[in-house]
């Protein structure tokens, strides 16, 4: 692994983080909209410790920490409202070069954006390679309901690798083994329904991982939309070496 370029990640909120390598910054799953402006998610299935009411509080729970959003292009790993949402479609420039999955590239046209450029498998930005991996966003027939979903590989001076909305299943691993990366940022938050297994990693699903590569591992996707049960304290007090940022925290190697 190398450590010889400019390289952080910045967790904003939810799953919307600053992905920078050798100097390009990318925008992933930006989700704009000021706390408490967008509907509950109403078949959730409990009470998290870390909220103090019932369980029915509008999204975001949080709002956006006061950071600069300075970027150089926009990846959107899936059109789930809080990886994309209206505020965002109406704060981006409309020629912002905006990567994304072949499925949904028509979707982000017909809304005005003129740069889209759907990846396949790879394609590259300034002198940073992006490849998109497989996710699976839940299990069985849930996961199927869910649509597709992708991460993404940033590949510079360092890699970074963008799980995206998936649980830990054998694509994961692959792409692991792959791309051997420096950093892998996991959407936790154990997010789920009243019916079905989770949607998004969990405690045994990122101790998977941890166990699976060297890189530094850090969990994002959590307390900020009401169906993610798992809290920052719970995720810390149960893994090792993994770190868990609060909004707005930058993390360096």
């Amino acid at each position: 692994m190398t450590t010889n370029s400019d390289f952080s990640v910045q967790l904003v909120r939810n799953a919307t983080v600053l992905v920078t390598v050798d100097t390009t910054t990318f925008l992933v799953d930006p989700m704009f909209t000021p706390e408490g402006e967008m509907p509950t998610v109403t078949d959730s299935p409990g009470v998290p410790e870390f909220l103090t009411t019932e369980n029915q509080r509008r999204n975001p729970l949080v709002p956006l920490p006061a950071i600069d959003l300075d970027y150089d292009a926009v990846v959107v790993t899936h059109r789930h409202p809080d990886h994309w949402d209206e505020a965002a479609k109406k704060e981006l420039d409309a020629d912002v070069p905006l990567f994304c999955q072949p499925e949904e590239a028509d979707d982000f046209a017909d809304e005005g954006f003129t740069d889209v450029r759907p990846v396949d498998d790879e394609t590259s930005f300034d002198d940073v390679t992006i490849h998109r991996t497989p996710g699976r966003h839940g299990h069985g027939d849930l996961a199927e309901g869910m649509g597709p979903v992708s991460g993404f590989v940033f590949e510079g001076g360092e890699t970074v690798y963008v799980a995206g909305d998936t649980i830990w299943y054998e694509p994961v691993e692959e792409t692991l083994e792959e791309f051997d990366p420096d950093l892998v940022v996991l959407n936790g938050g154990e997010a789920q329904f009243e019916q079905g297994d989770p949607i998004t990693m969990g405690v045994d699903d990122i101790t998977a991982v941890r166990e699976a590569t060297d890189a530094t591992v850090a969990v994002v996707h959590m307390e900020a939309i009401n169906h993610c049960l798992l809290s920052r304290d719970e995720l810390r007090s149960e893994t090792e070496d993994v770190l868990v940022p609060e909004d707005g925290e930058q993390i360096t190697l």
